[in-house]
């Protein structure tokens, strides 16, 4: 993924990751209860997006049908290791701290990281 996406965008792409694919529309809609953007706007990030190689979209009568090309997983495995080199140098326990110190983690959260580092001891 070459250029980053907006927090606009990335909403857009929540959307269209549930239910795709979808006309602009569509999008307007189903973001009208968490945005107020008006239909212009949902089709300037969906511009942005098609630009950047995040979308692609086919013409259907006069209106386009809007899809993800980036897998949501694929897209999150990108940003969390862009975030751990970003923000601690690479490393994954120096976040894990920080959550902890900030008591940001849950006892379920706690035991589910643990059954995941035994999973992965073994």
């Amino acid at each position: 993924m070459a250029e980053r996406i907006s927090d606009a965008e990335h909403a857009v792409m929540e959307v269209l990751w549930a239910d795709a694919p979808l006309t602009a529309n569509s999008v307007a809609e189903m973001l009208a209860d968490s945005q107020s953007w008006s239909l212009p706007t949902v089709k300037t990030l969906l511009s942005r997006l098609l630009a950047k190689g995040a979308l692609a979209a086919e013409a259907e009568g006069r209106r386009f049908l809007y899809r993800p090309i980036i897998a949501r997983a694929d897209y999150v495995s990108h940003e969390s290791r862009r975030l751990v080199d970003r923000l601690f140098g690479g490393k994954l326990s120096p976040l894990v701290a920080h959550l902890a110190e900030q008591e940001a983690l849950t006892a379920e959260d706690i035991s589910e990281i643990e059954a995941l580092l035994k999973e992965l001891k073994s």
